[in-house]
């Protein structure tokens, strides 16, 4: 009887994990178990239920027998034989009575009511898809009245491939999208097997996203429960958790070993009421630990030699006791090792200190070459700059400076001579030198006599200016252009006076440019048009006569220069009057007409030097110049860069600066000969190339009394001064003062200066001062400097 019982128990034990195996979790490797046919699975739907109860059985047998007393294993030999007879009756008698409960519960089903439509189409079915190649089987609970396209949506979703691509088979045929289980033939809370492939492996091969899991516990299990009318039968899926539970002990079965742990609850414990009171304990007051396991991964042994055992000891490893270290010896290691870091990361933190130092050094040695470098190939262009205007003059400054450069030549001649020669040998030479100078000077003059006459490069600029479009800014810095009826006419002119003036056209060409000229002035009665007419008749009449064109000369001059009056009138090109020095209306003369003193000219404002210092405007441009070449003969040349330098600097600082645009060349050279003495303020450079205007007080506006003389490479250095009182030595600000009062005494004479002397700088201006100074590294100006190592 004992030996049937444990058959029927391993019989059972085997249904039991074939059943357990059925239900594997998508992504469960197929290689756990083979997988069964559809008959098993149907099959398995029926017998699941005996063989479940079956096993509790077994379970509540094995628990009363985990339950017995500890102390059983000391009991009369006899007694535990007669005591495991009358258990294993017992087992057999509950496996009895599960059959006979199974039997019934079959019967109960055969007399069951049929359901509707609807509810069997609720019912839920399991379903075994096979991943073809791989061999992986999933188990999903399904209703059996949805379509083969939501079981491909859902494995879709689960295998991250497209539904698409999705082919599922019953029996080695495919099954369209549109049945359902039902309609293939899957009963309620039945199972079917059915193989699932990819159109298309090589991009969307099927593997499951989930990895297997250690056990065997199926995805979708069979729970019959017990009612009035029967045993109803129903699916339940098995939701892994991915944590892992914590081990709360258990009990081991004596006779079989078999242990038994205890589960862990799903739900969280129930919290206890408030009782109003503060309620302390130990728990709350200690450090817990998250973060180490408390249980130990690997159950760790030891075993030893023994009677009937041997261990091998080759393995083995001796140790033996260290010297014993007291507390104060160890914190004094680990102060020496404190030490021993600090002044490694010391080191590092040094090393990389001098490290930056180094770089930022050889950064401002290459900018201070590259400064010097700019500085010299700026010299080098002043100097190519001078000798290009020296042997090639064409402006008014150009002869300005051979004539300075011929005055500063007869002077040294003139002091040599003084200083080594005596009586008649002095007369001689001084005549000599008269005698060059004045050579010099006729030569100078028939070079610019020659370049006067050379007008056709001013003129041809003329008319390009007259015949030009207007122009002007949009809000958004794009230039407009705009032609007006007078530009074009003015351009129409222009074209045809360059046609005329070709000297290489050929006969047809010329005889069709000068009837073209003809119908032009024609279209105006003078006797300047009537001129023109009877010249072009003339010409023609010669060039059918086949005179040459050398002979022909004078007569297109005449007829060139007749057509440029043409084109200067105003009433036949408007667009010019803008252009002439004298004003068409007589109106305009009024109020605007001075005499030159030296020339005895009634001329316009214009021709007078617009000087601020001028007391009154009694000498015009044309004598000041000539009284220039005539006697002193000075270049004002370096003025007017010191005063465009100037000008571009305070516009780009403040764009309402007025002092500098109301100076002109004479008051600069006035500053920077009489009260600076045309020498830097700080390394007394006389370069006059290299000189430039600077504030003195960086927060106020640009002044004469406000300013200072500088080289240019002092400029960079000045302006990073925020308070000069306290960077400069006291003798040094009060010689800066005087001259500063020397300028303010000058120029409080002129009237439109005067509204300026007691201009006070603004907290605005001063913040925008700082914005757009310059930001050059000079280092920190925490000292005083004196004039002598400024820079």
């Amino acid at each position: 009887m004992s030996d049937d019982g444990e058959n029927e128990e391993k019989q059972l034990d085997e249904n039991e994990e074939e059943t357990t195996e059925t239900g594997q979790e998508p992504g469960a490797d197929a290689a756990q178990g083979p997988p069964e046919d559809d008959t098993d699975a149907e099959s398995d739907g029926k017998e699941a239920q005996p063989h479940r109860l079956t096993s509790n059985v077994l379970e509540d047998v094995e628990e009363a027998e985990t339950h017995s007393d500890l102390s059983s294993d000391t009991r009369d030999p006899q007694i535990s034989d007669s005591a495991e007879k009358v258990k294993e009756t017992d087992v057999l008698k509950a496996v009895e009575e599960a059959g006979s409960q199974a039997d019934l519960s079959d019967d109960a089903e055969e007399f069951k009511q049929p359901q509707t439509t609807e509810n069997v189409e609720s019912s839920t079915a399991t379903v075994k898809v096979v991943l073809v190649p791989e061999g992986h089987v999933m188990t999903v609970a399904f209703a059996i009245g949805l379509s083969i396209q939501e079981l491909k949506r859902y494995f879709a979703s689960e295998l991250r491939v497209p539904p698409e691509v999705l082919q599922i088979s019953l029996d080695g045929k495919l099954v369209e999208e549109q049945q359902s289980l039902m309609q293939l033939g899957v009963r309620p809370h039945g199972s079917t097997r059915m193989e699932m492939s990819s159109t298309n492996p090589s991009i969307y091969p099927l593997r499951p996203i989930r990895p297997p899991e250690t056990d065997n516990m199926p995805d979708v299990i069979s729970v019959g429960v017990q009612t009035d009318e029967g045993v109803f039968q129903m699916v339940v899926e098995i939701e892994r958790p991915r944590q892992k539970k914590l081990f709360l002990g258990g009990y081991r079965h004596k006779l079989t070993g078999t242990e038994y742990h205890h589960a862990a609850v799903q739900t969280l414990s129930k919290r206890r009421s408030d009782r109003g009171v503060v309620v302390f304990s130990r728990d709350t007051q200690t450090v817990v630990q998250k973060s180490q396991a408390q249980q130990c991964p690997v159950t760790v042994s030891t075993q030893m030699t023994g009677i009937g055992c041997y261990v091998s000891c080759i393995n083995d490893k001796l140790v033996t006791p260290g010297n014993y270290i007291t507390a104060d010896e160890y914190h004094d290691r680990r102060l020496r090792a404190v030490i021993c870091l600090q002044s490694f990361a010391r080191r590092w933190l040094a090393q990389q200190e001098v490290n930056q130092l180094r770089r930022e050094r050889d950064w401002r040695l290459a900018w201070l070459d590259l400064q010097e470098r700019r500085r010299i190939e700026e010299r080098e262009e002043q100097l190519r700059d001078r000798r290009q205007r020296w042997m090639n003059p064409k402006r008014r400054e150009d002869f300005n400076l051979l004539y300075h450069a011929l005055e500063k030549w007869r002077r040294e001649e003139e002091q040599q001579i003084n200083s080594s020669l005596r009586g008649a040998e002095r007369k001689a030479a001084l005549c000599s030198l008269l005698e060059q100078e004045v050579q010099l000077i006729a030569a100078i003059g028939q070079h610019r006599i020659f370049v006067q006459n050379n007008c056709d490069e001013s003129i041809r600029k003329f008319l390009d200016k007259s015949a030009s479009p207007h122009r002007w800014r949009r809000a958004d810095g794009r230039l407009i252009e705009m032609d007006s009826p007078h530009t074009i006419r003015a351009r129409e002119l222009r074209d045809l006076y360059n046609d005329i003036n070709v000297s290489t056209a050929s006969r047809e060409k010329r005889v069709q440019t000068l009837m073209t000229l003809k119908h032009t002035v024609k279209e105006h009665e003078c006797q300047l048009s009537r001129d023109i007419v009877d010249l072009i008749d003339r010409e023609v009449d010669l060039m059918t006569r086949g005179l040459k064109a050398a002979s022909l000369e004078g007569l297109r001059k005449r007829i060139s220069t007749l057509f440029l009056q043409y084109i200067k009138t105003p009433a036949f090109n408007p667009e010019i009057a803008k252009l002439l020095k004298v004003p068409q209306n007589p109106s305009q003369l009024k109020n605007d007409m001075f005499l030159c003193r030296s020339c005895q000219r009634y001329l316009r404002s214009s021709d007078f030097t617009p000087a601020a210092a001028a007391r009154a405007n009694d000498r015009c441009q044309d004598c000041t110049r000539l009284d220039n070449i005539a006697r002193s003969r000075n270049d004002f040349s370096c003025h007017k860069n010191i005063l465009q330098r100037l000008r571009a600097d305070e516009q780009r600082l403040n764009k309402d600066a007025k002092i500098p645009f109301l100076l002109q060349v004479e008051d600069v050279r006035y500053l920077v000969e009489m009260v600076w003495a045309s020498r830097s303020a700080l390394q007394t450079s006389s370069d006059m190339y290299n000189l430039v205007f600077v504030r003195w007080e960086r927060r106020r506006d640009w002044s004469p009394w406000n300013c200072i003389l500088l080289c240019k490479e002092e400029t960079s250095a000045h302006l990073e001064v925020q308070d000069v009182n306290k960077t400069y030595e006291e003798s040094f600000i009060r010689r800066i003062e005087h001259k500063h009062t020397l300028a303010r005494r000058h120029f409080s004479q002129i009237p439109v200066m005067a509204e300026f002397l007691n201009s006070q700088p603004t907290a605005a201006l001063g913040n925008q001062l700082v914005s757009k100074s310059m930001t050059i590294a000079t280092g920190k100006h925490d000292t005083k400097i004196t004039p002598s190592a400024a820079h």
